[in-house]
């Protein structure tokens, strides 16, 4: 059963053009090691340089906005010895595959109700853009302060957009009163 059971997964992301997958806790050390794997695997296709930076620099992207603002995750008191360290791991899932010559990065995370319509309009003002107003937003907000609540300089969606080569889909599913899982794809 058990055998059958991870068999049809593996068969069901087969069909679906998965090349990687990843569910479960996401960390840095553990982007670092897939982050690596994943660098090979585009080696062994041979995918050219420009196409293998911009898949892993979107695989980086998606992780570290599961590992930032996953509202899924679980805390752990520090070690008294170590103040720096892990405060929290967060919980989501990342996905690359190929679509004919293209190559498909999804990540999905739980996220709070009460920012799904902030990330509603953030990302379709974004997908919306052009490549000319994309890198316009991107300098001006380089240059702006952090946004109030953001963990980064808050263009992580736009590097997702600029890299990508058609807009970036996303998608909200409401899992209770209090939580939305939300998804978002980029093909490259």
């Amino acid at each position: 059963m058990l055998a059958g059971q991870l068999m049809d997964l593996r068969s069901m992301l087969h069909k679906q053009g998965v090349i990687f997958a990843y569910s479960g806790y996401v960390t840095e050390p553990v982007l670092s090691g897939v982050g690596e794997a994943l660098k090979q695997k585009l080696t062994i296709d041979d995918a050219d340089t420009k196409t293998l930076r911009s898949v892993f620099a979107i695989f980086v992207e998606q992780m570290q906005n599961i590992i930032r603002y996953s509202a899924e995750m679980q805390h752990a008191p520090p070690p008294a010895s170590d103040a720096n360290a892990l405060k929290e791991i967060r919980y989501g899932i990342l996905t690359i595959g190929k679509e004919g010559v293209d190559y498909i990065v999804c990540a999905g995370n739980l996220v709070r109700q009460t920012d799904v319509e902030r990330l509603r309009e953030r990302l379709s003002r974004i997908r919306d853009m052009n490549k000319d107003e994309l890198k316009a937003l991107y300098k001006e907000k380089l240059r702006a302060d952090p946004e109030e609540g953001s963990k980064g300089a808050g263009l992580g969606f736009m590097e997702i957009a600029r890299r990508a080569t058609q807009p970036i889909e996303f998608d909200f599913f409401d899992v209770d009163a209090d939580y939305s899982f939300f998804a978002l794809k980029a093909t490259i």
